[in-house]
C-alpha cells in the first residue's frame, strides 16, 4: 500500500461484533433445527411402535410461520441484551453442552416411557424408591409425562436437554428476558452492594436461572428454592462449576418461604405458576411479596396465556393433554394481575417474549 492509496479501496475487516451475532444466530438456528428433526423423527417411530388414538392435528403452516417470526424476535431480543451490555456474549452462548452430549442418548431411550405413560395415561407414577410423602398432592404429578416426576436423579438429569429440544432451543433465551429486569431492579438499591445484595430464585429447578443472574451479580447473594431434592442437586452440580459464590440451595415450598419478611432486594421464579392450581399460585405471590423488601421487585416468566396471542390458543388448548399439564388450562386464563395486586404489589408490567410471558412489579415503599 502506498502513501496515496485511497483508504475507501482498503479490504474491509468484518466487525468483531458483527461476527459474534451471525455466530449466535447460526448456533440458534442449528438448535431449532435439531429440536425439529428430533420431535419429528421421535414421534414418527413412537407412533409406529405403539399407535396413540387421537393423533395431535399438525400445526397449520401460516401458524408455524407466525411461530418463527416469534421466535426470531426472541433471539433478536436476546442479541440485543447483549449489545445493551446487560450481559456478555458467553451468556448468549451459555448452553448445557456437556450434559447434552451426556444424557441425549438417554433422553431418546427415555422417550419410549414417556410415549408408554402418555397413552396409557399414567400420570402419577413413580420409582418404588421414591418417597412421596410430605409433597402437596397438585406436585405429585409426571409433569411432560417425565420418568418420576420431578423426583428422581433421572429426571433431573435428563430434564434441560428435554425443554431445549422442547423448546427448539429457546428455553435459555426465555430465561434471559429475566435479566433485564432483575438488573433494573437491583439499581432501586444503589447503596447496596456486595453479599448484602439479596436475590432469590423460587422454584429454582436446575440451577439455569440462578446461573445467569450469577453471571450480571457476581458478588450477590443468591437463593434458590425448590421442593425436589433431586433437582437441588443437580442445580448445585451446575451451579459449582462457575465461577463466584455457590448459591445457597434450599428445599421448601414456594408457597411457604423459610425466611423473614422483607429479606430479598429482588425475588423471580421462572416456569413454575402453569404447574400450580389457582390456590397454589396465589399462595406463592403473597410469599414473594411477603419477603421481598420495600422498593423491591418481583419479576415472574411462565407462559404465555391464550389474550396474549389468540392465534395460538388451539396450540395451547392442545398442549396440557400432550405434555401432561394438569393446571394449564386454568393458568391460560387466570389473572396473576389481580394476584399481584391483591398481595400488595404495584406498578404491575407484563410483556411476552416468543412462547413466554413476564409480570414485573414493585412492592411499594
Amino acid at each position: 500500500m502506498t502513501a496515496s492509496t485511497p483508504t475507501n479501496l482498503l479490504p474491509q475487516l468484518p466487525n468483531p461484533n458483527d461476527l459474534l451475532k451471525l455466530a449466535y444466530q447460526t448456533v440458534q438456528q442449528g438448535k431449532s433445527a435439531f429440536g425439529l428433526a428430533h420431535k419429528q423423527l421421535n414421534t414418527r417411530l413412537l407412533s409406529a411402535l405403539k399407535p396413540v388414538e387421537r393423533p395431535s392435528q399438525p400445526i397449520p403452516p401460516d401458524l408455524m410461520t407466525r411461530l418463527q417470526a416469534l421466535r426470531d424476535e426472541l433471539l433478536a431480543t436476546d442479541w440485543q441484551d447483549v449489545e445493551r451490555g446487560v450481559y456478555g456474549p458467553e451468556v448468549a452462548f451459555d448452553s448445557p453442552w456437556e450434559d447434552f452430549v451426556k444424557f441425549y442418548p438417554l433422553v431418546c431411550l427415555d422417550g419410549w416411557q414417556l410415549w408408554d405413560r402418555a397413552v396409557e395415561k399414567r400420570y402419577q407414577e413413580f420409582s418404588d424408591t421414591i418417597d412421596t410423602t410430605g409433597y402437596p398432592d397438585y406436585y405429585l404429578q409426571n409433569f411432560h409425562h417425565q420418568t418420576d416426576g420431578y423426583l428422581s436423579d433421572w429426571s433431573a438429569n435428563l430434564y434441560d436437554v428435554q425443554v431445549e429440544l422442547l423448546f427448539n432451543g429457546s428455553a435459555d433465551a426465555m430465561r434471559r428476558r429475566v435479566l433485564a429486569p432483575i438488573a433494573q431492579g437491583v439499581r432501586e438499591f444503589p447503596e447496596v452492594t456486595g453479599q448484602a445484595l439479596r436475590v432469590l430464585d423460587a422454584a429454582c429447578g436446575t440451577g439455569r436461572t440462578l446461573r445467569f443472574i450469577r453471571s450480571i451479580l457476581p458478588k450477590a447473594s443468591l437463593v434458590g428454592v425448590d421442593l425436589s431434592p433431586a433437582y437441588l442437586r443437580k442445580a448445585n452440580q451446575n451451579l459449582s462449576q462457575q465461577p463466584g459464590t455457590l448459591p445457597q440451595l434450599i428445599q421448601a415450598n414456594a408457597e411457604q418461604l423459610p425466611f423473614v419478611d422483607d429479606h430479598f432486594h429482588v425475588t423471580t421464579s421462572t416456569f413454575l405458576f402453569h404447574e400450580l392450581p389457582a390456590a397454589a399460585r396465589s399462595a406463592v405471590i403473597r410469599e414473594l411479596f411477603r419477603v421481598t423488601q420495600p422498593g423491591g421487585t418481583v419479576v415472574i416468566c411462565d407462559s404465555i396465556q391464550t389474550a396474549d396471542v389468540p392465534e395460538l390458543e388451539p396450540m395451547l388448548l392442545g398442549f396440557p393433554a400432550m405434555f401432561h399439564e394438569p393446571y394449564y388450562r386454568h393458568y391460560l386464563t387466570d389473572d396473576l394481575v389481580t394476584y399481584l395486586e391483591q398481595a400488595g404489589f404495584e406498578a404491575v408490567e407484563t410483556s411476552t417474549h416468543f412462547l413466554s410471558k413476564y409480570w414485573v412489579a414493585r412492592k411499594p415503599h
